[in-house]
């Protein structure tokens, strides 16, 4: 892929763009081997890999310059303010939006968020693409100041772009490098974006999490799906469920699956999903996972976890260890902390692995695991 931006040194979040892309394969592959050199693993699947370009879902834009002349970007490490709406990780259908959105923002005077000296209202442009086309916008401001002139505006954008089904405005007050805060205000009576990966129905709210790389992603949850297929399993627990994109590819009408998540949001979803899907025995809940889980004195025959980059952790692991479910099967985007819980975990068997690259030109990836239980004489 090629990138001026990358070339002329004005943006490096691609740090593995030198390298062609079968050598970022076989690099993430090596690392993942290494992490899991201590465990002798049954069968590596070969890596899925990725579209170089045009693959991301999401643009996450700083807002900067003037009202008059806003720059969608970066500000980089020299504190230089950089326009990224070329870069060529987004999709085609990005970059009219985004030349809409810059005189828009000046219609509407949001004065770009000034950070040095903590003035103005616009601090970030989110936008969120599904698979149709239709998208999601969000504006993330300092305070709701300028939320009637935003409103007033919106009509004249909404018939420029019609694919804008869902527009909201989140309010984050804090001076520090946080990309959202709490409240969210609707101005769109649509607040959710529909999506489909492999016949199954998903929804994105605002402030839901959902993959940026919809081609793997459905790749990862298929594959998913025909893991447990092959198990001897009727009850499964989907912790760190998100929309609940693992399980409701792996529920069947008589799996008895519980989906739990701390963000209300993200449930929301996975149970507007589960109710179109006509999935009786699938129970969705906003909780937090690891305290869901070691509060119970029984736990189903899988347990698929997909954790935040920190892993699930030691209490998470003593408890599976103690439990001892036949089966877990483990998401993660941080191989690190997987292969140290995979270490806790001394009693199972590593017995898959298949490396997902949801991060061309990173060196981030995703891995699927199989572990099982493994049963002593």
């Amino acid at each position: 892929m090629h990138c001026a931006l990358y070339d002329a040194g004005r943006c490096r979040s691609c740090q593995w763009l030198d390298k062609p892309y079968s050598q970022q394969l076989g690099d993430k592959q090596s690392l993942l081997a290494q992490l899991l050199a201590a465990h002798a693993v049954a069968e590596w699947r070969p890596p899925v890999g990725s579209a170089q370009q045009g693959f991301r879902n999401k643009a996450k834009m700083v807002v900067s310059g003037s009202v008059e002349r806003p720059i969608l970007g970066i500000v980089n490490r020299d504190g230089e303010a950089v326009d990224l709406c070329a870069c060529p990780l987004y999709p085609d259908a990005f970059a009219p939006v985004f030349d809409r959105l810059k005189p828009f923002i000046a219609r509407a005077g949001l004065t770009p968020y000034d950070v040095g000296r903590q003035r103005g209202e616009l601090k970030f442009i989110l936008l969120t693409e599904s698979t149709s086309g239709e998208m999601m916008l969000r504006f993330v401001l300092r305070s709701p100041r300028k939320l009637a002139q935003l409103r007033a505006a919106l009509p004249e954008l909404q018939q420029q772009l019609p694919q804008l089904r869902v527009i909201s405005a989140n309010i984050q007050p804090v001076h520090m490098a946080i990309l959202e805060g709490d409240e969210e205000i609707a101005l769109t009576d649509d607040q959710v974006l529909k999506e489909q990966f492999n016949q199954v129905p998903l929804y994105i709210r605002p402030q839901s999490f959902f993959q940026t790389n919809p081609t793997v992603a459905a790749s990862l949850y298929a594959t998913a799906r025909a893991w447990v297929a092959e198990l001897p399993v009727s009850s499964m627990w989907d912790l760190f469920c998100g929309v609940g994109g693992f399980g409701l590819h792996c529920a069947t009408p008589d799996m008895q699956l519980t989906g739990i998540e701390i963000n209300a949001e993200a449930i929301a979803c996975a149970q507007q999903s589960a109710q179109q899907l006509g999935l009786n025995n699938v129970h969705f809940a906003a909780l937090d996972s690891t305290a869901f889980a070691t509060s119970r004195d029984q736990v189903p025959q899988l347990v698929l976890v997909n954790p935040p980059r920190r892993g699930i952790g030691s209490a998470l692991c003593a408890y599976l260890s103690h439990m001892a479910p036949d089966y877990l099967l483990y998401s993660s985007c941080n191989p690190v902390t997987m292969a140290q819980d995979i270490d806790r975990l001394s009693d199972y068997a590593v017995t898959r692995v298949q490396l997902f690259d949801m991060f061309p030109h990173t060196a981030h990836f995703e891995v699927l695991t199989l572990l099982t239980r493994i049963h002593t004489a």
